[in-house]
């Protein structure tokens, strides 16, 4: 799909302008992505550049490599909590809480040893430098390593060496990569932002404090006995959290969810994509990935909302030849 597309209307034939797909991250919400790939094909709207930021490279990578119905079928197969437990090797002597290995043993299963620069069409996967905190456009290479990097969350996942350079979640510099849809030729970017309702417009409360609590004797007894855990039990419960009180995981997460958020803000006003889809997905949590058909069912309408408006724009960069009938607009 690498270069200009032609298509025959009425009597001369008319290029239609490079689409650009710019996918952007939210962990778990990013299974929205696939509903959104499907309702884009389904109606012959085909993109020729695809980048994507975090779970958003791994999705377009998928597609881009022809294994999205493989990466379809793996997200419904994960039906419960424990399924998912199943995929994160929870460690505590590297650089991230989860080693990331068992994850991407799954992606070498289905994407093998794919070549960024062999992909039918344009792909960039988006991830961040540690140190320097220089944008990271990941071009060619392997392109399971490309995912790995982009979704590497800082303190979650250990980062990935590409190169000599270590590497981390690109949505730390570009959340949704609109800027590298442009730069690899699209004329039309359509982008995906999945955190549009994660968030009201950020506010300052000017006056806040905890009502004092009288520290009882039942209280101060908990503290002095706590309870025994065994070490896994215990790693577990720090990693995620109890009833009331968030855990390693939750305080990390939605701290990058709120940097996430106001990123985002600042780069589509200052760069907009020519269509923005904005899957409602805001109440779903970051490791909801049990939660799949859910999300892909969001996408899909989210998706289906805003097809006539891609439509209005193809068409209004490449109208029909003089002479020629009207496109219909299904």
């Amino acid at each position: 799909m690498n270069g200009v597309n032609s298509e025959k209307v009425g009597l001369g034939s008319i290029r239609r302008p490079v689409l650009g797909l710019a996918l952007g991250g939210g962990a778990a919400r990013g299974f929205a992505h696939i509903g959104i790939m499907r309702t884009l094909l389904a109606n012959r709207i085909v993109p020729d550049v695809v980048v994507g930021t975090s779970i958003g490279a791994a999705v377009g990578g998928a597609y881009a490599a022809d294994r999205l119905d493989a990466l379809e079928d793996w997200a419904r197969s994960l039906q419960g909590v424990r399924n998912i437990l199943g995929y994160l090797d929870i460690r505590l002597d590297g650089s991230g809480l989860i080693g990331g290995e068992k994850l991407a043993s799954r992606l070498e299963e289905a994407i093998g040893e794919t070549l960024i620069e062999d992909l039918p069409m344009k792909y960039a996967s988006v991830a961040t430098e540690i140190r320097t905190g220089h944008e990271i456009w990941l071009t060619r290479g392997r392109l399971v390593e490309a995912m790995r990097a982009s979704y590497a969350l800082p303190g979650i996942f250990s980062p990935v060496m590409v190169g000599d350079r270590w590497l981390v979640d690109g949505a730390l510099v570009n959340p949704v990569p609109v800027s590298a849809a442009r730069a690899l030729g699209a004329e039309i970017v359509i982008a995906v932002n999945l955190s549009t309702d994660s968030f009201t417009h950020a506010t300052t409360i000017h006056a806040h404090g905890a009502t004092p609590t009288p520290v009882t004797e039942e209280t101060s007894a908990k503290r002095r006995f706590p309870r025994i855990f065994s070490p896994e039990r215990t790693v577990k419960r720090e990693f995620f959290g109890s009833a009331g009180r968030p855990g390693i995981s939750s305080v990390m997460v939605d701290a990058f969810n709120i940097m996430q958020d106001r990123i985002t803000r600042a780069r589509l006003a200052g760069d907009p994509p020519d269509l923005l889809i904005t899957p409602r997905v805001g109440q779903f949590g970051w490791f909801d990935f049990h939660r799949a058909e859910d999300l892909i069912a969001h996408g899909a309408r989210a998706a289906e909302r805003a097809l006539e408006s891609i439509r209005e724009t193809i068409d209004v960069l490449a109208p029909a030849p003089e002479g020629a009938a009207p496109k219909a607009v299904d």
